[in-house]
């Protein structure tokens, strides 16, 4: 197969981390260059072309630069850095700042930051200037972090804190750090220098340079080509859009007199690293990697069956990719509900139909009544974060917090949530604009994870109440394609986090699924109880207290 537009009439020369290099002038972007023609895996792709991860940002001539939407033609004769050529001390200096914060637990997203953070700091800001680090930020996208410990970690970095002891030190215990993220993000995940600069192993960073790549040819099929640019264009690949309706909770209200009332929409999972896999002839498909937010973790999808075929089928290693787009349009969102919730605890949960959903609402509340519906829509599953379960908890800690309220008991906004594995978050939204967390969860293992755990449930908590959502047509179409459109927290939107950990002689558990429906019970009763999520609201606005 070959490439019309590869045809070297022309040859762009510059220099990648310290070498110098030559590319064809044939239209890609540098992100293509660089990941496709050149091998160089540090900046990834998390929405490529769309530009609005920041996953991809490289510095170009010492400026960050996203690079997915740079021409590479405009590149001729400049310097490249990812974050693989930082000066070793400078890159060590970032790798051990955000091991001793917990400001990167999949990696998928650090490297672009890391050198976002690294041109911001050439320009002498000031460690506690985290205004001018917000403003940098906004350019990029976590959903694992919560991006707290990212600013502490800038602190760090710029301040000139010594980090590596405790990064490194002795007194931490890697494996038991793995083992405590294992537990918080319900897969195997690993705590590294390695994972934070992003070299976790990614499919598409593992794959065979020389391999085919297939893309969805929008019909059931795929479209298989040499490279990602050709097959994307072979398949007419549609960039991108964001709608320009608001979204709405698809389903209605049960009948009935109703103490609390709520009506949840689509959620994109909004996971970074884009499903992908490859595989070579005979051989087992290398699948994307569970570490990550996500919501709480990656859905299971095909990818790995489909190169594993195609690979058979055409002789040779094969490279499947979705794009952002395919995995908004095809992957599985939190299933919408509509519930109500008496005085007495007892009460009715509408939700559209998932397998497993309603078994998964009544082992946890069984005084719910569970109502599915059949709703035209994108797919859901109950794997995404709590399904059911943490909408059953929050409508629960809410009443209790109602109550309280009630009694002038709750100034705070606190709610309290107690897991089946028996963990126990309770979460306060402070009058001071301070989120607090009290985390009971067995042996903490390791601080530093648990804590970036628990920080990252409440930001994935506070946009899922007063932000984030799909926007989705009569026919089930969503009209919401960009990563920005989701609504995921920005790293200025999001209020400073205190964490307590409580170290208990009991077998770990998983806490930070507890605390994400304890936040989410605090701010929608710190809100008043609004009935449709995303509320629109401020995080903490609060007219009560305003008043």
């Amino acid at each position: 197969m070959t490439d019309p537009t590869s045809i070297e009439t022309a040859q762009i020369t510059f220099v990648v981390d310290g070498e110098e290099v030559s590319v064809p002038d044939n239209g890609v972007s540098l992100l293509a260059a660089l990941r496709g023609r050149l091998g160089v895996r540090a900046p990834k792709a998390g929405c490529n072309p769309q530009g609005q991860c920041g996953c991809c940002t490289v510095l170009v001539d010492g400026a960050p630069r996203v690079s997915c939407v740079t021409p590479v033609r405009r590149i001729a004769g400049r310097v490249i850095t990812t974050v693989d050529g930082l000066a070793e001390e400078d890159r060590e200096r970032w790798s051990d700042a955000l091991l001793a914060t917990g400001g990167s637990q999949c990696g998928f997203c650090t490297p672009g930051i890391v050198c976002r953070l690294e041109g911001l700091r050439s320009k002498n800001t000031a460690a506690d200037d985290l205004d001018a680090v917000d403003r940098a930020l906004a350019a990029h996208l976590c959903r694992c972090t919560g991006w707290q410990t990212i600013r502490e970690a800038w602190s760090m970095v710029v301040s000139g804190s010594s980090v590596v002891e405790r990064a490194r030190g002795e007194e931490r215990n890697f494996d038991d750090a793995s083992r405590r993220a294992t537990i918080e993000g319900h897969s195997t995940q690993q705590v590294s220098a390695d994972v934070v600069l992003g070299r976790g192993g990614f499919s598409e960073d593992t794959a065979p340079l020389d391999s085919l790549v297939a893309v969805p040819d929008g019909e059931g099929g795929w479209v298989v080509a040499d490279s990602l640019t050709e097959a994307r264009a072979l398949a007419g690949k549609v960039q991108g859009r964001h709608g320009t309706t608001s979204p709405e909770p698809p389903l209605a209200l049960p009948e009935g007199e109703w103490e609390l009332t709520m009506r949840t929409g689509w959620v994109e999972p909004a996971y970074l690293e884009t499903d992908a896999s490859w595989c070579e002839p005979g051989g087992e498909p290398f699948t994307s990697l569970a570490n990550g937010g996500a919501f709480g973790g990656k859905s299971t999808t095909n990818v790995g069956q489909v190169a594993r075929e195609l690979a058979y089928e055409h002789r040779q290693a094969i490279r499947v990719v979705l794009s952002r787009e395919d995995v908004v349009r095809d992957g599985p969102k939190r299933p919408p509900i509509a519930a109500g919730v008496r005085a007495d605890g007892s009460g009715v949960i509408r939700v559209v139909r998932t397998e497993g959903i309603a078994e998964a609402i009544r082992n946890i509340a069984p005084q719910f009544v569970v109502e599915e519906v059949d709703v035209v829509g994108p797919p859901t599953s109950v794997d995404i974060r709590g399904a059911g379960v943490a909408e059953a908890q929050i409508l629960l800690a809410a009443l209790a917090a109602k109550n309280a309220d009630e009694s002038g008991d709750n100034n705070a906004h606190s709610a309290t949530v107690t897991s089946a594995e028996g963990a126990s978050a309770t979460v306060a939204i402070g009058l001071d604009g301070v989120v607090r967390v009290d985390l009971k969860c067995g042996r903490v293992l390791d601080a530093i994870v648990l804590r970036s755990y628990a920080i990252g449930a409440v930001h994935m908590a506070l946009g899922w109440v007063t932000s984030e959502g799909l926007s989705v047509d009569e026919d089930g179409m969503i009209s919401d394609l960009t990563i920005r459109s989701f609504g995921v927290l920005r790293s200025a939107d999001m209020p400073h986090v205190e964490v307590t950990l409580h170290e208990e002689d009991s077998e770990p558990v998983n806490g930070s699924d507890a605390v994400f429906a304890a936040t989410a019970a605090a701010v929608w009763s710190a809100q008043g109880w609004p009935t449709d999520w995303p509320t629109g609201r401020s995080v903490l606005s609060n007219a009560r207290v305003a008043q």
